[in-house]
């Protein structure tokens, strides 16, 4: 199987056309990566035909950037995408703070692909404010 094969090839999102007029479209590793940041992007119900998608990050905004606000978010990261992501597995979230601003955390994933075992990161940076 090729490389491209592995993670697939889509549409990049938001939807727009290229230099050329075609739709962009995404490949390999690039697909999870923008898979994950479509999840925590996200809210549950945003999504008409598909109402439970989505992680629900906004509800942690305006909450105190603490060790429990980073628990709870870590929780919600890595249990959203085991629904969602099955591309991906050994999951390993974490919750940083961010050292030169403090309404800010960086949501730290690791993973490994399913289907060739290759190591995977994702830094997505949220503020709480």
């Amino acid at each position: 199987m090729s490389k491209q094969g592995l993670a697939g090839r889509g549409w990049a999102f938001p939807v727009k056309p290229s230099d050329a007029g075609r739709l962009e479209y995404v490949e390999k590793a690039d697909v999870i990566e923008r898979s994950i940041q479509i999840i925590l992007d996200t809210e549950p119900g945003e999504r008409v035909m598909l109402p439970e998608f989505g992680c629900g990050l906004r509800r942690f905004l305006a909450r105190p950037n603490t060790s429990a606000s980073r628990a709870l978010i870590q929780d919600e990261v890595t249990r959203t995408l085991a629904r969602w992501e099955q591309r991906i597995d050994s999951v390993t979230v974490s919750v940083n703070p961010h050292p030169q601003e403090p309404s800010r955390v960086d949501i730290v994933i690791a993973f490994v692909h399913t289907r060739d075992r290759r190591p995977g990161n994702f830094v997505y940076p949220f503020y709480l404010e």
